[in-house]
């Protein structure tokens, strides 16, 4: 018998897409200018160039490269995971041109500034028969860590 994979959701919806295939990895959920093309995240009602309201939701991602980043030595808020390792956290250029801040995967000697990074998901607690997922970067396998 296959084993079952269990459902998963996002810590808040509205950010980031949870691919039913997880294989596959998820985007983040911007918005994009009608008017002049420009991109968002997190969405905006409003374009922030232009000042069109005419936005529409638009999928940004999965990759980056790492433009800064930082480890915080304590466990991340709400996981389920306690050991004292740290997490990081970077800022991403997105090819769509938003710079985005968000939590790393991995280790902090194997990151450094412009290297490419791919979001990915993980489950920070379960509730019942479903994952509770938040979205982070990694390196890629083309990155191979820091160099």
């Amino acid at each position: 018998m296959a084993e079952q994979t269990k459902k998963r959701r996002p810590v808040k919806a509205g950010y980031f897409t949870v691919p039913e295939n997880p294989a596959e990895p998820p985007r983040l959920l911007g918005t994009r200018c009608e008017d002049c093309g420009e991109h968002f995240f997190p969405k905006r009602a409003v374009c922030a160039k232009c000042l069109s309201e005419r936005t529409t939701e638009a999928p940004l991602g999965p990759g980056g490269t790492l433009y800064s980043y930082t480890f915080v030595h304590f466990p991340l808020f709400g996981s389920m995971k306690m050991e004292h390792v740290g997490y990081g956290v970077g800022q991403i250029d997105l090819p769509e041109g938003p710079r985005v801040q968000v939590p790393l995967a991995g280790k902090q000697e194997e990151f450094s500034v412009g290297m490419p990074l791919v979001a990915e998901l993980e489950a920070i607690r379960e509730e019942g028969d479903t994952e509770v997922v938040i979205l982070r970067f990694k390196p890629t396998a083309a990155a191979g860590g820091a160099r």
